[in-house]
């Protein structure tokens, strides 16, 4: 129960929970817990569960654009990271900057957006925070950034090479949780082998040749646990990339990147800036991910462009470590 004090520290009001059943680490008590502990500070709660890829959009939408009486300015997405990159789509949609707050629940598979913001600390903890905005928690407007050549948000980061092809590997292996992706990684990374590349910062070439993968965007984490831009800032306005070139062999990235320590290691690349480009030299399709999600065979690159200040998010102040 929440005391009278921590009823009027905040002015959240209305929620908005956004879950998706087919999660990977979903389960019917999450859902239950949340919504005892939204009813018992909010005004209003609403619930709606997700049937298909692609509705949740629209869900999201819908109630934002509802009167003033009923809309929310509270989303929480309960699920994993494609689940809150398709909420993001609806708070953001036509590339309107959110007035609504998001709350993550992780209940996917890797949860890096989650992790991001929050680190280890248990979902019960981010969501008090989110309705009455205890001390240890900010509220924070995060950058997005554009996929040029789809028209896509991308909200964690887009990613070339092996870290992209382990997604498919992870499709025929039985296991849940980021044990599942650590897994594909590394059964990946066995038979890998570097494309030719060129990535491109705001138009200067600052990496080509051999690439083991180029990953760009604002989220620190990816696959839950990996710290692949370990020196992004989600809210400064511009998007980090790290390319890994051909020194560094594939069955190293997982373990040089559960640290950060690659940034240190001869062939790596770490950059900043408003737009940037990765291409693959040799005429095929660049293989490659955004948010978890594997794209279709395309063409030989793609292009991100930042959307600053695009979404407000609730998370540990940065000195509680929580990307750690």
């Amino acid at each position: 129960m929440f005391s009278p004090n921590e009823m009027n520290t905040f002015p959240t009001r209305k929620a908005l929970i956004v879950a998706n059943p087919a999660a990977g680490t979903m389960r019917t008590k999450i859902l239950a817990e949340l919504t005892v502990l939204c009813r018992t500070r909010l005004e209003r709660v609403d619930i709606r569960l997700t049937t298909r890829r692609g509705d949740t959009r629209d869900i999201v939408r819908a109630a934002l654009d509802a009167p003033e009486a009923t809309a929310p300015d509270l989303v929480i997405a309960v699920g994993g990271d494609g689940t809150v990159g398709e909420v993001i789509a609806g708070m953001t949609a036509g590339l309107r900057p959110a007035g609504a707050a998001l709350a993550i629940v992780p209940a996917g598979t890797g949860n890096s957006g989650y992790r991001m913001l929050w680190g280890c600390r248990p979902w019960q903890e981010s969501v008090r925070a989110a309705l009455v905005g205890p001390a240890g928690a900010e509220r924070r407007i995060v950058d997005l950034a554009l996929l040029i050549e789809t028209g896509t948000l991308v909200c964690l980061g887009a990613c070339s090479g092996v870290i992209a092809q382990a997604l498919e590997t992870a499709r025929g292996i039985p296991l849940t949780g980021p044990a599942r992706y650590a897994r594909a990684l590394a059964d990946t990374a066995e038979t890998f082998t570097a494309y030719p590349g060129r990535v491109t910062v705001d138009g200067a070439v600052c990496h080509e040749g051999e690439t083991v993968f180029a990953n760009v965007g604002g989220g620190r984490i990816r696959g839950g646990q990996y710290l692949v831009l370990p020196l992004s800032v989600p809210d400064d306005g511009l998007l980090d990339v790290c390319a890994v070139g051909g020194e560094v062999h594939p069955t190293q990235v997982a373990e040089l990147t559960l640290t950060g320590s690659h940034l240190r290691r001869p062939g790596v690349v770490y950059a900043r800036g408003r737009t940037i480009r990765v291409e693959r030299l040799d005429g095929l399709p660049l293989c490659y991910e955004h948010d978890g999600e594997l794209q279709s065979a395309g063409g030989p690159a793609m292009t991100l462009e930042v959307l600053p200040a695009m979404i407000p998010v609730w998370g540990a102040l940065p000195a509680e470590g929580a990307a750690a």
